[in-house]
C-alpha cells in the first residue's frame, strides 16, 4: 500500500467511478470526508472537459482531504484514451483506474510522475495481464457488484489474487454498509470500493427518477447480463422492463466503448445500473451523512468482532 497516497483516509474505501452518475461534487464530498472519490474521464464529453473538472476538484481539496481517483477505458474502441491520458499526467492524478485492457505503456505514463494505477478485474487470467502490464493493485469485482461485474464470490476470489501477489486487493461488490467494508478487510482486502451505494446522494449526477429506483429496488431486482453492453453488467430490472426491452428477444452486441460510453448510447442513459447492495438505500442523502453514518457503522462491526473474538482465544 502506497503509505503516502493513502494516509489521509478515514475508513479504507474508494468510491468507485460511475458512468453518467460521479462528478466533481460527489469526489469532492468523498475525499473532504476522508475516503476517494473518483470519476470516470468518459462522464465528461470532452478532453476539454476533463482537464476543467480536475482543475475544479484540485482546487476545492486541500492537503488533509483523501486522494480522488479517475477511471480511464484502455479499450482499442476508445479513441480518446491517449488524450485524456495526456490531461491526467498533466494533472498528475493521485490514483487512476483501468478498466477493459491493461495496457504497459498507460501504467508507465501514471508511474512517471508517481502516480498509482488500480485495475479492474474479474478473472485471475485478467489479473495476471495486469500485473504484467506493471499495475499497482487489484480491484477484485466479484458477484454482484453493479456496472461491469464478474460472478467469483469474494472469498474465493480475494485469495486467489492474494496467491499471485502481494500488492494491494480492492474488493468490489455489494459493500453498502460499515460491516461489509469491515467484512472486505476481514475476507483478505485492503480496500472496500463502493458504488451503488453513492448513487442516491445529492451530489451524484442521476436523476431523479434513477435515484427513486434504487430506493425502491433490492437484491432480486438486479439482472446480469451481457445483452445491454456487450459485457456482463448488473442492471436495474425495472428500467430494462421501462425501457420496453425483452432481454430474451436480443443479442449480445458486440461491445464498443466509443458509441457505449458516449452519453447518448440506451446503456447506462436509459437502462440504470446498480449492485446487489441496493437494498440499503432508503432515501436521498448528503455524501457526507453517509460516510458519518459509514463511519459509526465500521467501528459497531468492529466493536462487535472483538467481543466475538474473545470468546475464541
Amino acid at each position: 500500500m502506497h503509505q503516502t497516497t493513502f494516509s489521509n483516509l478515514a475508513l479504507p474505501v474508494i468510491v468507485a467511478p460511475m458512468f453518467l452518475v460521479s462528478g466533481p461534487d460527489l469526489v469532492i464530498q468523498c475525499c473532504r470526508s476522508g475516503i476517494v472519490g473518483s470519476f470516470p474521464v468518459l462522464n465528461q464529453r470532452t478532453t476539454e472537459g476533463v482537464d476543467r473538472w480536475l482543475t475544479e476538484i484540485e482546487e476545492s481539496l486541500v492537503e488533509q482531504d483523501a486522494p480522488f481517483a479517475v477511471n480511464l477505458i484502455v479499450h482499442k474502441t476508445n479513441h480518446r484514451l491517449e488524450a485524456d491520458l495526456n490531461v491526467v499526467v498533466d494533472h498528475k492524478v493521485p490514483i487512476v483506474i483501468t478498466s477493459l485492457g491493461a495496457a504497459k505503456e498507460v501504467v508507465d505514463a501514471i508511474h512517471s510522475y508517481g502516480g498509482i494505477v488500480f485495475h479492474d478485474v474479474t478473472t485471475t487470467r485478467f489479473a495476471e495481464k495486469a500485473l504484467t502490464a506493471g499495475v499497482d493493485g487489484l480491484i477484485a469485482v466479484c458477484a454482484g457488484a453493479g456496472g461491469h461485474a464478474g460472478t467469483y464470490n469474494p472469498f474465493a476470489f480475494i485469495d486467489e489474487l492474494k496467491s499471485l501477489t502481494d500488492k494491494p486487493i480492492i474488493a468490489s461488490g455489494c459493500i453498502s454498509s460499515g460491516a461489509s467494508i469491515l467484512a472486505a478487510q476481514a475476507a483478505g482486502a485492503d480496500l472496500a470500493y463502493m458504488g451503488t451505494r453513492f448513487i442516491a446522494t445529492k451530489e451524484s449526477l442521476a436523476g431523479a427518477d434513477y435515484k427513486a429506483m434504487l430506493i425502491g429496488s433490492s437484491a432480486k431486482d438486479i439482472v446480469y447480463t451481457p445483452k445491454i453492453s456487450g459485457v456482463n453488467a448488473n442492471f436495474l430490472e425495472p428500467s430494462i422492463r421501462g425501457g420496453g426491452i425483452d432481454l430474451t428477444t436480443l443479442d449480445v452486441p458486440t461491445m464498443n466503448a466509443e458509441t457505449e460510453l458516449s452519453g447518448d448510447s440506451k446503456a447506462w442513459k436509459d437502462i440504470w445500473s446498480a449492485g446487489q447492495g441496493v437494498g440499503a438505500i432508503s432515501d436521498v442523502a448528503l455524501t457526507k451523512d453517509i460516510i458519518t453514518n459509514l463511519k459509526s457503522e465500521y467501528r459497531q462491526a468492529l466493536d462487535k468482532l472483538n467481543q466475538s473474538a474473545r470468546a475464541y482465544r
